[in-house]
């Protein structure tokens, strides 16, 4: 168990996200991005210097700088930190090699293609604390440098999305290897999935120990899945985590309620499934009219989204204009909406773009 008092972390100033994913009336919906830490600001790459990206990560003074450079650069306009890391820290703390290739994005040099490698990683034992305590005290840097400011968010990938990248061997245009596993070796796929869901149910609790005030799962691939695949190989997996990681928060003597949001992005066809999994919010993604997600929710949970990136791209003008019409659609996001991107920032966003985005969020929240 870490050794951390959390009772000692700096007190929290701005609670906005927190109360609006657990269903509060809010005066205004809080934002945040998906990737607002990252490529497209330039105090990133300087900080970032020449080193590898996951020995970045690995480094919990530079992550933690990463980290707080929007909240700083976006005085009063972010409502939460993400802690700067990857998703695929969990297969490499399953024993899998995983590079970062610039321009490329990564890449598993020793794929999961024989029943003899998942038979590997299936016995391999993991253990969280000691693989990814750099994860943990970089969270812990960044609680205690953000001073309270905004909540921190702690992630991981969905048990799917892993399983993805580790059969796959990076990202897909065709998922060939991934499609053919579920329809060769359901059974040992299930094995794998199952692996992965408990080294993510551990991993998440152990960032709240460490700080994080709210968690994300980030089931990236999911609209790769058809809907019947989808209820088979995601979905049950997706509920583990929202059941199980309250369940290991109070074994480690966590009292307080840290909310959960789900991300399947391209999943449409499982919002309703999505909305009864247990999580307090479910992240969309730009597909969706507002309007038709808020009337299958039904206020069930917290909404959260779903500005398309490319946006960013357009004018001042268009960006206020789908701004507005993104709040209209949500019912004004005074409960039950927490303002996002559909998806992460691109590496040639103009930050002063972002920025906009920011302030008319404000702008029209507020009234």
């Amino acid at each position: 168990m870490q050794n951390i008092n959390r009772e000692q972390f700096p007190r929290l100033k701005n609670d906005l996200i927190l109360r609006a994913a657990r269903g509060e009336i809010v005066e205004r919906p809080p934002c945040w991005i998906m990737r607002q830490a990252g490529r497209y600001l330039p105090e990133y790459h300087d900080a970032k210097g020449g080193r590898d990206f996951f020995e970045v990560c690995r480094d919990p003074e530079v992550a933690s700088e990463i980290t707080i450079q929007p909240v700083r650069r976006y005085a009063d306009l972010l409502d939460a930190a993400i802690i700067f890391s990857d998703i695929l820290v969990i297969p490499q703390a399953m024993g899998m090699t995983v590079e970062m290739m610039e321009g490329k994005g990564p890449h598993f040099p020793k794929p999961l293609r024989t029943k003899e490698d998942v038979q590997k990683v299936l016995d391999y034992e993991v253990d969280v604390l000691k693989e990814l305590d750099w994860a943990f005290r970089a969270i812990t840097t960044t609680r205690n440098k953000l001073e309270g400011q905004v909540p921190l968010f702690g992630f991981c990938g969905g048990p799917w999305t892993l399983f993805v990248y580790m059969t796959e061997g990076g990202g897909s245009k065709i998922f060939r290897f991934a499609k053919e596993w579920i329809n060769t070796y359901p059974d040992i796929c299930h094995q794998l999935l199952q692996k992965t869901t408990d080294v993510a149910i551990e991993f998440l609790s152990q960032q709240v120990v460490a700080g994080a005030q709210i968690l994300q799962v980030f089931e990236s691939w999911g609209g790769e899945l058809s809907s019947a695949d989808f209820d088979e190989f995601s979905l049950p997996y997706l509920k583990q985590i929202a059941s199980k990681v309250p369940q290991r928060l109070k074994e480690l003597g966590v009292t307080e309620h840290v909310p959960m949001i789900v991300f399947a992005k391209g999943s449409w066809y499982a919002l309703n499934k999505l909305c009864d999994s247990g999580y307090n919010a479910v992240s969309l993604d730009w597909l969706w009219d507002p309007a038709e997600a808020c009337n299958i929710n039904q206020g069930r949970v917290t909404l959260q989204g779903n500005l398309d990136p490319g946006v960013i791209y357009g004018s001042d003008e268009v960006i206020t204009k789908k701004v507005q019409k993104m709040i209209s659609g949500f019912g004004g996001g005074k409960r039950h909406y927490i303002v996002n991107l559909g998806h992460g920032t691109h590496p040639y966003m103009n930050p002063e773009k972002i920025k906009h985005f920011l302030q008319e969020c404000h702008r029209f929240g507020s009234q």
